[in-house]
């Protein structure tokens, strides 16, 4: 029997809270090579892959295998910073999940991380139990703003994508999202309310939504 709808989270900044991490890793990247970093350029590249970041947006190089070196170093010092730290779910996230799983809904994860990086933080956030599928950077050969990532996630899971629903905290994401044929929930976690265009509805935290509110606008019957 097919869900009423399957949930699609993208990573960074809606299951977790990882910008001071991943920005703490630009940093020590930049000073470990000389290289410079604008400013404004963490909030810009936010919900990106890296290699859009390092060769649109920063111009550091054209050459894939450095930009590909440089991409595995950054993430190896965000992992470093995620154990030197620690790291903790955004609030409401948990509640969310258990929802519904309650529900028989199911979740699947969409992001530009790694999935080294996606491994290690459902590990230190005990969440693995809640989600059926993880498509990461690696998996896709288009970062956001292009489908391709959670048009994944719907395959795996057997879903529609017009039965699936996005949760985004990023206007990339958000893009990516509509062009898959999803609706979007915009979380306001990284950036401020009325700042998602297209989103079908925007929170501050997950656990505002009820199971059948959404699943009376993502279609079928809870």
């Amino acid at each position: 029997m097919q869900p009423a709808w399957a949930a699609v989270f993208d990573w960074d900044g809606v299951i977790l809270d990882s910008s001071r991490h991943h920005e703490e890793s630009w940093e020590r990247l930049a000073r470990e090579t000389g290289k410079l970093l604008p400013a404004g350029h963490f909030r810009r590249g936010f919900g990106r892959r890296n290699i859009e970041i390092m060769r649109d947006m920063l111009g550091w190089s054209q050459d894939l295998k450095e930009i590909d070196r440089l991409s595995r170093r950054k993430e190896e010092l965000y992992r470093e910073v995620v154990q030197d730290w620690g790291i903790e779910p955004l609030p409401g996230v948990e509640a969310w999940l258990e929802r519904l799983a309650s529900a028989a809904i199911p979740c699947g994860i969409g992001s530009s991380t790694e999935e080294k990086n996606v491994r290690l933080g459902l590990q230190k956030l005990g969440l693995g139990k809640y989600f059926q599928v993880a498509v990461t950077a690696e998996h896709v050969s288009r970062g956001k703003p292009a489908p391709d990532v959670f048009l994944e996630v719907s395959r795996r899971l057997n879903v529609e994508p017009t039965r699936c629903v996005v949760f985004e905290d990023a206007p990339a994401g958000v893009e990516a999202g509509r062009a898959a044929g999803m609706k979007v929930v915009g979380v306001t976690t990284t950036h401020p309310g009325g700042h998602l265009e297209g989103v079908f509805r925007e929170v501050a935290r997950l656990d505002e939504l009820t199971v059948e509110d959404v699943t009376g606008w993502a279609g079928g019957s809870a």
